[in-house]
């Protein structure tokens, strides 16, 4: 990575986004900040599933601390927090809106992230919506797209390495708790 570059990896393997669209949706500053922040998370398409990736990241944030908001019309309760059918349902606004389903109902996803007064719009690895994002940042929402949420706070909050993954992060700073 270049000095003074603040994408969050230069390694361009992994993702279908440009060098620009990394820039502004994969920006390392905005999302440092965003998960210092953030409170709550509404996870969409959180499963009740152990195995599935949406559990497991729910489960690690709310570890860290964060309170989880279940997003899934098909359950009442996921993690021990109550689930709702929708984001717009959700009645107060959730620092982040992840977003753990198919790119075709992203667009939906982010209306009602706008609707509820969401500060921020994630969309998990691979899934990926430009014109959704850009309509979230219009409305004055940050959007983060084609990151985990759980490996980028990982990754700042210098655990990922124990998992055996480089995170290109250097750091003698001692993990502070939340």
């Amino acid at each position: 990575m270049g000095s003074g570059s603040s994408i969050s990896c230069d390694i361009s393997l992994n993702t279908k986004l440009t060098r620009e669209q990394r820039e502004k949706y994969q920006n390392t500053k905005v999302i440092q900040e965003l998960l210092k922040s953030a409170k709550t998370i509404a996870v969409v398409g959180l499963s009740t599933e152990k195995t599935k990736a949406s559990n497991m990241a729910a489960s690690y944030l709310q570890d860290e601390g964060y309170r989880v908001i279940p997003v899934n019309p098909r359950v009442e309760e996921v993690l021990g927090e109550k689930s709702y059918p929708d984001v717009k349902s959700i009645p107060f606004p959730v620092d982040i809106v992840d977003i753990y389903r198919p790119a075709s109902e992203v667009s939906q996803i982010v209306d009602d992230a706008i609707a509820n007064g969401a500060g921020a719009v994630w969309m998990q690895l691979r899934i990926v919506d430009l014109e959704s994002a850009d309509r979230a940042v219009a409305a004055g929402l940050t959007a983060i797209v084609d990151k985990c949420v759980k490996m980028e706070h990982g990754r700042y909050g210098g655990m990922l390495h124990w998992a055996g993954m480089n995170t290109e992060v250097i750091s003698a700073q001692r993990r502070r708790s939340r």
